[in-house]
């Protein structure tokens, strides 16, 4: 089941939703069904990649000779 995100076009209250098979929402406020669908957007934290021992800092020294080995 998707959760979708809201804006009532009557009173301008944002929601979001489960929306099951073809059923309508209404506003949980004013109780509306003439509501926008917006675009849903989510976020994800990447974390950054660890240097290696594997030569590829680009240490001039050659592989291993960085302070990660």
């Amino acid at each position: 089941m998707p959760i979708y995100e809201y804006s009532c076009a009557k009173c301008g209250h944002e929601f979001e939703t489960l929306v099951r098979g073809s059923s309508l929402p209404d506003c949980p406020s004013c109780h509306s069904t003439e509501l926008e669908k917006k675009l849903s957007v989510f976020a994800t934290a990447q974390a950054a990649p660890e240097p290696s021992s594997c030569g590829a800092c680009g240490n001039p020294n050659g592989p291993g000779s960085c302070a990660f080995s």
